[in-house]
């Protein structure tokens, strides 16, 4: 390394020190390059630009107190210094740290105007300008000047431009799609689509699955890797030209871009045109401003054509919805809950059983239909007191399990000890598993509403709203995680200040992904963020049977909910404005009857619904590949794409509940 050389020369450069240190992070060495950075403030305290490559470090590491502390002492060395300035930014959102935030707004888009009018590379990144008041054209230019230095960065390949299968033939009829992705391993990603390889149509579609990251040896990569027709390992391929050469090899028809902006993304080689046809699915919430994606796959709820303007791609729109979840394969267990008695009463919903085989169970456990007090459809059981005590004793002591003589009984809160591989969601417990309100310090009798997202997708407008609801509804508590745990300070500090009651917002510590999905039962409603919506936390808080009141805006990011709950069939819990979000929260947690009815319908329509139907998607998104590769093959221009909206089971039953 050059920068080696200079240093052994003169030890007490540190420009050339900082240097070195970005280039050992652009090599994934972070403890060189934090090692680095550090030599470089030790020889030069006043070196701003080493502070702020040391921020980036703790920043990206998680240490976001850390991370903080250099940003600012970069800016004070530095003021003019955008990148710092946005940079901090962004970590005072994930801390929930609001001091002067309209200001901070303010000063945020007047840099990125100055940036994008002198043609240089915004310091915001494409991932998070959702999370600020830009305009669509901003957004959309932000992530263009992204996609431009992937082009710029492929110049130096001088490959010629690639030839392409002008029909079928070559694959016997079959049409040929590549997903390409860093995150087919434990994964949010994952955890959504990892059964829609296998679950394709071999008659129709031939699979490709691209990985760009090492296997990870999780059940999610096994399962993928399995599943799909063809599997390939990118990630011992570090050259993105040679990458795109084997896609192209390949023969690929459409390729789908699941990383977007996302880490691990080698949106190079998409850049380098390998398929003839290009689409943006899943991985990442807004458009890539590349003039090499073709499509973004979405629906009508997420993407409305008169919100075309904010792609740069044309919308290639799912008939249902463009979010799907694996919740049926990875978590059958929830499908179906006991309701434990507590001192005799029946506790619904707050003391819970969860079992592959409830009906074995309650065979051996005598136990009880229990009606939920308005539908004959939702046959509860409880279960029987003698099991009941035992089980309460258990968690009461915080034993691990109880040996019962139907079998061990796991404690909730241990699964990741008694099932680590159960509680990564990688395999279906095999034991029943006990959830209660008590385990996570929630009242028994208190309406709970929950969001379970990371903390910067709040701000102080949602905030706002969602204090009024806790005012408005008596004996009720919020319910959020420590996503991360410094947010919690800043959070409760800001809810008091904005009038929330004593004792009403409640922290939990983040948990691993079974004990996520399976502890949302214990919610009554979610309060999802309008600024950028729970995606697979929306998707998992809905398994769980649990309601979510969404306020969809224009991005992407904040239609996600909406696109679900219309595709689960409850547009109800969709509001049109900030006062009837609050006036949905609010009848929900003071209407016993209508929370009841509602809860009901949300766990009926988890099964009849297309939402968690891998089956159904994979098929839908075969005939929109199909429909996209048809207009290509034609000579047709990209244009905006709509699927027929499919019958569903849920549409021949309409029982309508409300």
């Amino acid at each position: 390394m050059h920068y080696k050389e200079a240093i052994r020369i003169s030890p007490t450069f540190a420009d050339a020190y900082s240097n070195m240190g970005n280039t050992l992070k652009e090599m994934q060495d972070i403890q060189g390059a934090l090692q680095c950075y550090t030599r470089a403030i030790q020889i030069n305290p006043a070196f701003a630009d080493a502070h702020s490559n040391l921020a980036s470090i703790h920043k990206d590491s998680g240490s976001i107190p850390e991370a903080i502390a250099s940003y600012r002492t970069a800016l004070k060395l530095k003021p003019d210094f955008p990148d710092a300035y946005c940079n901090l930014a962004h970590c005072l959102q994930i801390v929930c740290d609001w001091a002067d935030y309209e200001a901070r707004m303010k000063q945020l888009v007047s840099i990125v105007a100055e940036q994008l009018e002198k043609n240089r590379l915004p310091s915001v990144h494409p991932h998070h300008s959702m999370l600020y008041p830009l305009s669509h054209s901003f957004r959309k230019a932000i992530a263009n000047r992204h996609g431009n230095l992937c082009l710029d960065k492929i110049t130096v390949l001088r490959k010629k431009q690639y030839i392409y299968p002008k029909d079928l033939s070559d694959s016997k009829g079959r049409l040929r799609i590549g997903y390409v992705s860093s995150d087919f391993g434990n994964h949010p990603t994952s955890h959504l689509m990892q059964s829609i390889p296998g679950m394709h149509n071999r008659d129709k579609v031939e699979i490709f699955c691209y990985a760009l990251s090492a296997d990870d040896g999780t059940n999610f990569r096994m399962k993928i890797s399995r599943e799909a027709e063809h599997f390939v390992d990118l990630s011992t391929e570090p050259c993105n030209g040679k990458a795109a050469d084997r896609i192209n090899a390949d023969g690929i028809h459409v390729l789908l871009n699941m990383n977007g902006y996302t880490k691990g993304a080698r949106n190079e080689i998409f850049a380098l045109r390998p398929a003839p046809v290009q689409a943006m699915w899943l991985g990442y919430p807004g458009t890539s401003g590349a003039p090499f994606m073709d499509y973004i796959i979405t629906d009508r709820n997420t993407s409305p054509v008169e919100l075309a303007h904010q792609y740069s791609e044309k919308l290639a729109y799912m008939p249902n919805t463009f979010f799907i979840g694996d919740h049926l394969h990875m978590f059958p267990h929830l499908i179906e809950k006991g309701l434990l008695d507590k001192d005799g009463k029946q506790r619904n919903d707050k003391n819970i059983i969860n079992a592959l085989n409830l009906k074995q169970l309650a065979q051996d456990n005598n136990m009880k239909p229990e009606m939920n007090g308005a539908s004959d459809k939702l046959p509860f059981k409880t279960v029987a007191s003698s099991i009941s005590n035992a089980v309460n004793a258990m968690v009461s002591q915080g034993q691990l399990q109880i040996s019962t003589p139907q079998g061990v009984i796991i404690n909730g809160l241990a699964a990741s000890q008694t099932l680590p591989k159960a509680a990564t969601g990688e395999e279906v417990p095999p034991n029943p598993l006990v959830t209660t309100r008590n385990m996570y310090g929630l009242p028994d009798d208190a309406i709970v509403y929950c969001n379970f997202n990371q903390l910067y997708k709040i701000d102080p407008s949602t905030l706002s709203m969602w204090v009024s609801i806790i005012q408005k509804v008596p004996n009720s508590v919020l319910w959020l995680l420590r996503f991360p745990a410094v947010g919690e300070a800043h959070l409760t500090a800001t809810a008091q200040q904005m009038g929330i009651p004593a004792g009403r917002l409640i922290f939990s510590n983040v948990a691993p992904k079974e004990e996520h999905v399976r502890r949302g039962q214990l919610a009554d409603v979610c309060l999802d963020t309008p600024l950028c919506n729970g995606h697979t936390t929306g998707m998992d808080v809905l398994w769980a049977g649990t309601p979510m009141v969404t306020l969809p805006g224009e991005t992407l990011a904040s239609r996600v909910a909406a696109s679900q709950l219309y595709a689960l069939g409850c547009p109800e819990l969709v509001a049109r404005n900030r006062q009837e979000y609050e006036d949905i929260a609010v009848r929900l947690g003071t209407d016993p009857d209508y929370l009841l009815k509602v809860r009901n319908k949300v766990w009926l329509r988890r099964m009849k619904s297309p939402l968690f139907d891998t089956k159904l998607y994979a098929a839908d998104l075969e005939l929109l590949c199909y429909a996209m590769w048809e207009r290509h093959a034609k000579g047709l221009p990209v244009d905006h794409i709509r699927l027929a909206q499919q019958p569903h089971a849920f549409k021949q039953q309409q029982e309508e509940i409300i």
